[in-house]
Order: structure tokens, then sequence, then C-alpha cells
């Protein structure tokens, strides 16, 4: 596999659900995973946008959806989305039973 800046594939996801909005008793719509350090956050459909925060604290700039059976990149830096990427260690989403919104419907 290609090395890609940004993306460090041996790192687990922060947990299944926003680490921001459980932390906070918040709630979300859909999650974004950060392909470099694995943070697990909402996207901006969710009212934390948590995903948009740790992008923009952080400055790590590509996600990959965490919701089941959706493998895509988004690059916040470029606005450019991919279809694919490199596999990250699993798991690949959030269980598929957990209910949207999240945490518990």
């Amino acid at each position: 596999m290609t090395e890609i800046d940004g993306i460090d594939p041996s790192v687990p996801p922060s947990g299944t659900g926003c680490a921001d909005c459980d932390t906070a008793g918040g709630w979300w719509f859909h999650l974004r995973r950060c392909a470099q350090c694995g943070h697990v956050g909402c996207c901006d459909s969710s009212p934390g946008r948590h995903a948009t925060a740790h992008w923009k604290s952080t400055g790590h700039p590509l996600v990959q959806s965490f919701e089941p059976g959706e493998d895509w990149f988004w690059n916040y830096a470029t606005d450019a989305l991919y279809e694919s990427g490199p596999g990250l260690t699993p798991p690949a989403g959030h269980p598929s039973d957990q209910p949207s919104p999240g945490p518990v419907g």
C-alpha cells in the first residue's frame, strides 16, 4: 500500500459514537472517522458538527464515513470526495444496530 499523508491505517477508531457528543450528552445523525488519529465525530448535519471541529482544532483534514457499508473519504482542506481509500483498522463503521440519530435513536 502506498502511504498517504494524513492517513494512518493502523489507528483504531476512538469508539462507536461521536466522542464529543458522548461526553457532552449530545446526539448525531451520521459519523465520520479521522483517518489520521481515529477520532469519531458527528457530521455537519448534526448539532455539534464535531468532525469539522476536530479538523479545525487538529489540522487533520481526512475523514472516512463511519456509517456501515460506506467507505468514502472526505478531505476538509480541499473539499474533495474520494469514493474509496486505504483500509483502516476495523471496525469500519459503528454497529449496524446502533440507531440514527444516535446514540439512542
